[in-house]
């Protein structure tokens, strides 16, 4: 067999049927359309989601609340009482709290919120601190160093 001698199996090729050709071509005249009313016309039939009177879909579903804020920043929230994990006087940052298994990745950045108590003072390096996170690490001794985005 050559590649020229290819062809499409018996009865898996069909010509397209030509509508509006005469009479002799079968589908003349009304070309298959039936006689009279909306789907006869040019153009005819009912336009795109439209449900023959029906309250559309499209109309009966509630608008979209609000809106999406493109420059919102996603922060990792660490409470303090986590941070009682850290053996007093180290370092904590990011890639530490990573090590630890207390966020996920670095990839967002990193906001200490002031719920629990720290029992050890602790050298805090994260993007953001709330007001009592602040005052909590620097009344156990610790200190707070903010790192930028």
């Amino acid at each position: 067999m050559k590649l020229h001698e290819l062809q499409p199996a018996k009865g898996a090729h069909k010509n397209r049927t030509r509508v509006g050709r005469g009479i002799s071509a079968g589908k003349g005249k009304t070309a298959g359309r039936g006689t009279k009313g909306q789907n006869s016309r040019s153009g005819g039939g009912p336009r795109p989601y439209f449900e023959g009177g029906q309250l559309p879909l499209v109309r009966r579903l509630p608008h979209l609340a609000g809106f999406t804020n493109i420059w919102r920043v996603e922060y990792s929230p660490i409470n303090l009482d986590r941070l009682n994990a850290f053996l007093p006087g180290t370092e904590v940052t990011p890639e530490t709290m990573v090590a630890a298994g207390l966020i996920k990745s670095v990839e967002r950045p990193v906001k200490i919120l002031g719920n629990g108590e720290l029992d050890r003072a602790l050298v805090v390096k994260a993007h953001k601190f709330s007001a009592s996170a602040r005052e909590k690490i620097l009344a156990a001794g610790g200190t707070v160093e903010e790192l930028s985005r």
